[in-house]
């Protein structure tokens, strides 16, 4: 490979690396058992690692199916002021949380509780698919 196609291999992954690591930021919510049906899969079980999404990553269902990894960034309220407990979660979207949603990402109970505490209710996440 000549030096010119080298340096330019070296440009396009240094443009599009940036982008790949990108997380963007929403909010969490949770919800309980039971979990099916699903709008994406009816009554298939998916397991608990799981999550509902807001209009923000629906996509008109072109979500369903997808992995986030999710991880707690804060807090949204003064009732648990520190709720992360330091760790990410890996989801699949499963449903869709209708308009209204209180967060971008509706979690499973199970995954929720994995990444902060419950009692807060509502957290700051940041994601990537």
């Amino acid at each position: 490979m000549g030096l010119k196609m080298r340096v330019l291999l070296v440009l396009a992954m240094a443009i599009c690396l940036p982008s790949a690591a990108y997380a963007a930021e929403g909010t969490a919510t949770f919800y309980t058992p039971p979990y099916v049906p699903s709008s994406c899969n009816g009554y298939q079980n998916d397991g608990v690692m799981i999550a509902a999404a807001s209009d923000a990553i629906w996509g008109n269902r072109a979500a369903c199916g997808r992995s986030y990894r999710v991880t707690c960034i804060g807090a949204t309220n003064q009732g648990v002021p520190k709720p992360c407990k330091g760790n990410s979660v890996v989801v699949k979207i499963v449903d869709y949380c209708p308009p209204g949603c209180r967060g971008t990402i509706d979690l499973s109970q199970e995954a929720f509780t994995a990444i902060a505490n419950p009692d807060a209710g509502k957290i700051k996440i940041s994601y990537t698919q």
